[in-house]
């Protein structure tokens, strides 16, 4: 059994995981890459802020990011760092909040240069300009915006862990399927080219010139093939990735959290665990209002629920605070609930 102290101060006695969140880390020092998912409001942003403190702690260098529009982290840390790249926060630990629209203008920006340097022009006709605002207006593009920045940001490699604080658990499914719908899309793309090729009938001067533009675009294909790719073999890597549930002792949330999971295996992302959040103590029964003894009565059979359907899985039980865990404070004090002392 694990004990810890509630908001009155007193000791709250919580079911002991089977390994701990420590453990878990200390046993697969190979899983740099690191997602908290589950449904919005949770503790998502809390743990991963916390476990990139607790890591950096170690001497490790650590990224937190989140490519979330609504994304907390720069609440969490009190620092502005929205769309300003990794900053960073103290030693060892940097954040970084994806902005998905200037990531869209710069990806325009780029078109347009390939474009140019591909046919040779000096400016890019009005028309081509009007497709690519129209193309950028789509409601796709922030995603696939969020995913290209995902894939800057792993392919980088310059720290230690990758902590991602993963959007709410439908849309990472949705961030998750990109890689392989990407994949397809764009092999279908390069197949229809290869197949131009062979049936185009023209002079060989005129030949000789496609031919250059022709590979020029199949190696740019090519090239965002293997960014998806590589990112995808990251996010699913069994070796390097870990993935936690984040779940409170709720009946609906335990049944969204069990058919996301089975979604979430779908596309082989490894869960390493599940961690509990908002457990109230039950040494408040003595002393707490009846809707608060309602509450805890509740959770004990959800928590009951927990342990024989999730059983070892469980790498860690939190209590519920007595306020928001704002501040490089509140995060050490989450990390030592999550890890220890």
């Amino acid at each position: 059994m694990a004990q810890t102290a509630t908001p009155s101060g007193r000791v709250a006695t919580l079911a002991a995981p089977s390994e701990s969140l420590a453990d878990f880390f200390r046993r697969h020092t190979e899983r740099r890459y690191v997602m908290f998912g589950g449904k919005g409001g949770l503790g998502k942003t809390t743990f991963s802020a916390a476990t990139g403190y607790w890591l950096a702690q170690q001497g490790k260098r650590v990224l937190v990011f989140s490519v979330d529009p609504q994304a907390s982290l720069s609440d969490i840390f009190k620092k502005d760092i929205f769309g300003k790249g990794a900053v960073k926060v103290m030693d060892n630990l940097w954040a970084q909040e994806i902005d998905a629209d200037r990531h869209i203008r710069e990806y325009q920006d780029e078109v347009r240069a390939k474009i140019l340097q591909m046919y040779g022009m000096e400016k890019v006709p009005q028309e081509i300009e009007d497709y690519i605002a129209a193309a950028s207006a789509e409601p796709a593009m922030e995603e696939s915006a969020i995913f290209d920045s995902v894939v800057d940001i792993l392919a980088g490699g310059e720290y230690d862990y990758y902590i991602y604080d993963l959007v709410p658990l439908g849309h990472a499914l949705y961030y998750l399927s990109m890689a392989k719908v990407y994949d397809e899309w764009i092999g279908k793309i390069t197949h229809l080219r290869e197949e131009m090729r062979e049936y185009e009938e023209v002079a060989a001067r005129m030949r000789r010139a496609k031919d250059t533009q022709e590979d020029k675009i199949l190696g740019e294909l090519q090239y965002i093939r293997g960014r998806i790719n590589a990112a995808s073999k990251i996010l699913t890597d069994r070796q390097r990735t870990a993935f936690f549930f984040v779940v409170i002792p709720e009946e609906m949330i335990l049944l969204d959290t069990k058919k996301a999971a089975g979604m979430f295996a779908k596309f082989d992302v490894p869960i390493a665990g599940y961690i509990v959040n908002r457990v109230l103590p039950r040494d408040l029964l003595a002393t707490a209002p009846t809707y608060l003894k309602n509450r805890i009565e509740m959770q004990r059979g959800e928590l009951e629920a927990i342990d024989r359907d999730l059983g070892a899985s469980v790498l860690a039980r939190v209590p519920e605070l007595e306020r928001d865990v704002t501040g490089l404070e509140m995060i050490s004090r989450v990390a030592e609930l999550m890890y220890g002392k």
